[in-house]
Order: C-alpha cells, then sequence, then structure tokens
C-alpha cells in the first residue's frame, strides 16, 4: 500500500502515513469508491500518499471531508477498507 497503514480503532478508521495519523469516524463515512482522474476530482480534498503516474486512488466521502488515498494496490486497499467498515 506504499506505506498507507490502515487499521480500526475504536469506532474510527485510522490512515497512517509517514507521520501523519488521520482518524475518520466510521458513523460518518458515506461513500469509499475510486477515482479515475490523477489527482483526484474533489478540489478540497484530504490526499494522503504520494501521487505517482502509475497509482490508484481511493476515495472517502464523509460528512464534512473528502479523502483521498494514492496508493499501488488498490484492491488491497478497498478491501481492507471494506472490511474494517463492515465489523
Amino acid at each position: 500500500m506504499l506505506g498507507i497503514k490502515i487499521d480500526k480503532f475504536n469506532e474510527s478508521l485510522k490512515i497512517s502515513w509517514q507521520l501523519s495519523q488521520i482518524e475518520i469516524p466510521i458513523k460518518e463515512i458515506k461513500d469509499v469508491s475510486l477515482d479515475l482522474t490523477y489527482g483526484g476530482e474533489e478540489k478540497n480534498a484530504i490526499r494522503i500518499g504520494t501521487p505517482y503516474g502509475t497509482t490508484d486512488r481511493v476515495v472517502i466521502k464523509t460528512t464534512n471531508n473528502t479523502y483521498i488515498l494514492f496508493t499501488t494496490n488498490v484492491n488491497s486497499t478497498m478491501n481492507k477498507i471494506n472490511s474494517l467498515l463492515r465489523y
């Protein structure tokens, strides 16, 4: 996942990358999808990861923010997020 680590902490999705940690309350997550644009469609989104030309983008939309995760392993990232949201 190119250095992005995703875990569940209490009732939040915890995303760690380099020295940053972001906690997104699970009840605020409205949608998890892919973004096919290079830099992400949402101009005010919080971007996590390194946007190489070959990376895929996973978008997490919440009630307040949009997060774009730049990853080289999109299937693993999507599966991890979806599995953590189910439990």
